[in-house]
């Protein structure tokens, strides 16, 4: 897999409310771990809306990634200014990301009109990558069931990777993590 897009859930789907949530750690070590085996095995491109949530964490994995391995990010919102009505943090971060990627480009270069301008972007980022991660627990389908949805039925007539991040995995790196601290083994 050369390109790749890396999606999941918005931040309020999983409960989060502060962009400093130290449960954000969790899923942005989780999706490191991920990206470096991808990376190490040839991936290029890592494609995403830039969307609140996974994505946005993503991307400043994958800026940090930058520095150690040559992997390129795109951000591909599906209109201009899809964060002007974000809190201002995220709005910063946003722009920060899209500075520091190797392409931006909003689909429609307009504001937002309507529910298409998801649906396109979606399909858009399908058929221009080899595969996808995506942050999924099937007990919560939340947004990204309409990007799977959208997987699901381009797989029918292509050959697509898709990678799923699970609530498991989650866990993993929680526990991961804490048995790296020395004070869990002074207790």
């Amino acid at each position: 897999m050369r390109t790749m897009v890396l999606t999941g859930y918005k931040p309020m789907e999983m409960g989060i409310f502060k962009h400093d949530d130290p449960k954000v750690d969790f899923v942005k070590e989780t999706i490191k771990k991920r990206l470096v085996q991808l990376i190490e095995e040839g991936l290029e491109w890592i494609i995403l809306s830039g969307q609140m949530g996974v994505e946005l964490w993503a991307a400043e994995v994958i800026v940090d990634l930058k520095e150690e391995y040559p992997i390129k990010l795109g951000v591909i919102p599906p209109f201009q200014n899809q964060h002007s009505k974000w809190p201002d943090q995220l709005q910063l971060v946003y722009d920060k990301i899209t500075e520091l990627a190797d392409f931006y480009k909003p689909i429609y270069e307009k504001e937002y009109e309507g529910p298409y301008q998801f649906r396109a972007r979606d399909q858009f980022l399908i058929e221009h990558s080899d595969g996808c991660m995506i942050l999924y627990d099937e007990d919560t389908p939340g947004t990204p069931q309409y990007f799977l949805n959208l997987v699901q039925t381009y797989l029918e007539h292509h050959s697509y990777d898709l990678i799923y991040i699970t609530p498991v995995d989650l866990e993993e790196t929680v526990e991961e993590l804490r048995m790296r601290n020395p004070e869990f083994w002074s207790q």
